[in-house]
């Protein structure tokens, strides 16, 4: 069995998904719903799900006095990867719908006495700063989770600045047939992963990097798969793309 079998807050987080039964009429409810129970635990799990996170910040371009809007914030954890460059942002906003998952942001913010990093409760779609446009706009395993993704990646469009950066880190499947250069995924590999994740009420699609490919320009993308924890020979679909809005 994979070494994160035998984490505490692992298994916990296991049992939780697969014994919670999600309920609710709206969004935030349903969000509320699965991630009350495990939002203590819920790093511990997803940092051996959810890859590509580290490389695509690690990939990002900072700029002193530059502002942050990371939406589908979760945790907060995003922001530790860019632990070093935090102190040049003058500004970073943790956007997400979900209070338990705000509530370990706010905890990890004051841990930490980020001053310039705040969490806010609002819809990934709407959320507009003070500052109006801003430099950076991020989703880190948000997307497959927002209702209605074509409008949040309008809406990161329209928070960008001329030349501002987006980047997003996912699951997905491809299209059936992918545009040249594109990793092409097998129809067991598109129906096997929806279905697996959308039981979580995560959606994979093909859509996103060709829809992020028309409105931004890509400047760095990587297709890949990684390890499942309690699933030694699965390797799940993930991308992670950095793209600028064109000045």
């Amino acid at each position: 069995m994979a070494q994160a079998s035998s984490e505490p807050g692992s298994l916990k987080t296991l049992w939780h998904i697969a014994a919670h039964r999600v309920k609710g009429d709206s969004h935030e409810e349903r969000l509320e719903s699965f991630y009350k129970g495990q939002a203590s635990w819920y790093d511990s799990y997803r940092k051996k799900l959810l890859h590509g996170r580290k490389e695509m910040f690690s990939s990002l371009p900072v700029n002193d006095g530059d502002t942050w809007i990371d939406l589908g914030a979760g945790t907060g954890e995003n922001a530790e990867h860019l632990k070093d460059k935090l102190p040049r942002f003058k500004q970073i906003y943790q956007v997400d719908l979900c209070k338990p998952l705000l509530e370990v942001a706010s905890k990890r913010i004051e841990a930490n006495n980020w001053t310039n990093v705040k969490p806010v409760h609002h819809d990934a779609t709407t959320f507009i700063p003070p500052e109006g446009q801003v430099d950076l706009v991020t989703f880190s395993y948000s997307l497959t989770m927002i209702p209605d993704w074509f409008a949040a990646i309008d809406h990161a469009y329209n928070l960008l600045k001329p030349g501002g950066t987006l980047g997003v880190v996912d699951f997905y499947v491809s299209r059936k047939y992918p545009a040249e250069g594109m990793t092409k995924h097998s129809w067991s590999t598109r129906t096997f992963w929806s279905t697996f994740f959308a039981f979580d009420n995560v959606f994979l699609t093909g859509e996103h990097l060709p829809y992020i490919a028309k409105k931004f320009k890509i400047e760095k993308l990587h297709e890949g798969r990684g390890k499942v924890p309690f699933m030694p020979f699965f390797r799940s679909p993930h991308y992670w793309i950095i793209a600028k809005k064109p000045a």
